[in-house]
């Protein structure tokens, strides 16, 4: 990792695929990953990690399936939530979004258990940033 400031709008210019996240930086075990949404990701479940999101700019919704049943969070720019490990969720945006998540290193961008993965979505740990 560079020992040099990312500025991140530069770093966000600096690719257009959408749900494919670019790592940033990391922190201790942790990768800062920033990514490009529109439209739907997929039905997913991280069993051992929480997931952060903050909405850098646009609005990201996020479906939930927990215990009392589904719901949806909305987040608009400038807002974080985090989803707790071991519950299902499908981000989703209806406008163009741009989102930084905190994850531990490795950590799959589809989870640990997930429905059928589509094309527009990139099952990976995270690209460098270039």
């Amino acid at each position: 990792m560079s020992q040099e400031p990312v500025a991140l709008a530069a770093a966000f210019a600096s690719f257009a695929e959408l749900w494919s996240p670019r790592i940033v930086t990391a922190v201790n075990d942790y990768d800062v990953r920033i990514a490009k949404v529109e439209g739907e990701h997929v039905w997913h479940v991280h069993d051992h990690t929480d997931e952060f999101f903050l909405v850098v700019e646009g609005e990201l919704h996020i479906a939930l399936r927990e215990a009392g049943g589904e719901r949806t969070v909305v987040l608009p720019e400038g807002s974080v939530f985090t989803v707790p490990r071991g519950t299902e969720h499908k981000p989703s945006a209806p406008v163009r979004t741009a989102i930084l998540l905190l994850e531990p290193t490795g950590t799959s961008t589809v989870g640990d258990r997930h429905d059928e993965v589509p094309d527009h979505v990139d099952a990976t740990t995270g690209h460098a940033l270039t």
